[in-house]
């Protein structure tokens, strides 16, 4: 019985911890940004208009696809890392780029489990990622970015997208897809969207579901960046963010919410049999192994996008697929040694030196210096990453240093006067 009783506690702790991670907050993100800028919603309406024109004139798109033209898309990954864990391997870079052309491209090996009454409306976008080899000056680049920064995890607030509150800014985003990815707060990704300020535009997915080794068994095939993407190329949830709302895509079937878990079957909801739900769609909630395709008809407002004058046109004329014009080494990242104060030396005789390199926010913050009965012997404003501290006048004894930061963060350092 207490075997069954902990079996029991461990599945309701998963489940709730499953149902903490949002999978997607692309929609309260859209809804958080128009709240501040109303103004976006006119701009939003225009490039709908404009995408249903361009949907519309099929002959054009059917030309194109005739054609074969496939669009390539440049990227740039900024990988933003507080813990060394978290500073992910060009190899799982290069995985989500492979997912990402692999479900694109409708090559990947699980199209098998596209219900038969689906399968006629799958598609291959015709749509490809690669990793940029020049940086927006034309100089050589790997196009992945690696930087420490000192906040151990991010909201989805966008602040990840400025190097001013420790992140990394955006490469010109009519030339690049911009992902960071970075220790998300209860959501696995979020993306912009199309209509927005251009430093703000990309997508942000969090470390523990990025590549396909990631630590998220539920969504490690890299679908998350998948369905982002998805977003950044205008497409909306099946269920268009309301009960039987409306995604502006014909051939899904309406549906009255997000689908959890693996289903199996047919689900059926807002009256749309004989198919049901089309749950194994990119842009539902389902886990990695349950998702195989996206349809013609997002196909077509995917790359509605960049015909002439589109939203994303300007990207068809980026130089980042391009030979780059300087070739560089690029100085590679020096993380921190450690991720916490350093005090030395320790015992000290005249003076003590306080390392905050690994955290530059404590820059204006105050120290106070306790003696071993609590009281105050000292206090003193950080000013340098290296702070020297003179404790030449402290009587010989134990100490205890201390100071919290805004964020919760505190330095409790004892130290030797000899």
């Amino acid at each position: 019985m207490k075997i069954r009783f902990v079996l029991f506690l461990f599945v309701a702790i998963l489940a709730h911890t499953l149902a903490a991670q949002q999978r997607c907050a692309s929609f309260d993100y859209m809804q958080s940004q128009l709240g501040k800028n109303p103004s976006l919603q006119g701009k939003m309406d225009a490039i709908e208009r404009f995408t249903q024109n361009s949907i519309k004139k099929s002959q054009n798109i059917q030309s194109r696809l005739e054609d074969g033209l496939v669009i390539r898309i440049p990227v740039v990954v900024h990988i933003l890392y507080h813990e060394p864990g978290e500073n992910i391997s060009d190899s799982r870079v290069m995985e989500q780029i492979a997912a990402l052309n692999r479900d694109y491209r409708r090559m990947n090996t699980d199209t098998v489990n596209t219900p038969n009454y689906f399968k006629q409306f799958a598609a291959d976008s015709r749509i490809e990622f690669r990793l940029a080899i020049s940086d927006p000056q034309q100089r050589s680049t790997t196009g992945i970015i690696r930087k420490y920064t000192p906040i151990a995890q991010w909201e989805g607030n966008d602040k990840m997208k400025f190097s001013s509150s420790y992140g990394d800014d955006a490469w010109d985003a009519d030339s690049y897809l911009n992902i960071w990815v970075c220790n998300l707060k209860g959501v696995l990704g979020y993306s912009s969207f199309i209509g927005g300020p251009a430093n703000l535009d990309g997508v942000v997915i969090s470390n523990s579901v990025f590549g396909q080794t990631g630590t998220f068994s539920a969504y490690d095939k890299g679908r998350t960046a998948v369905h982002e993407v998805g977003h950044w190329l205008n497409l909306k949830h099946l269920w268009g963010d309301t009960d039987c709302g409306d995604d502006q895509v014909a051939d899904t079937p309406p549906q009255s919410t997000f689908t959890m878990g693996c289903p199996s079957g047919m689900k059926v909801s807002c009256n749309n049999s004989p198919t049901g739900n089309m749950y194994m769609n990119y842009m539902d909630f389902t886990y990695d192994d349950c998702m195989n395709m996206f349809t013609k008809g997002q196909m077509d407002r995917m790359r509605a996008q960049f015909d002439e004058g589109g939203p994303r046109s300007l990207l068809l004329f980026s130089q980042g697929l391009n030979t780059p014009l300087v070739y560089q080494t690029e100085v590679p990242d020096s993380p921190p040694k450690w991720l916490h104060p350093q005090l030395y030396p320790n015992p000290a005789t005249n003076e003590l030196n306080l390392d905050l390199v690994y955290d530059i926010r404590w820059l204006g913050k105050t120290v106070t210096i306790f003696n071993s009965a609590g009281q105050v012997e000292m206090q003193f404003v950080i000013n340098s990453k290296y702070q020297k501290i003179d404790i030449s006048r402290l009587p010989g004894g134990l100490y205890l240093m201390s100071a919290k930061k805004e964020d919760g963060a505190t330095i409790r350092e004892k130290f030797i006067k000899i």
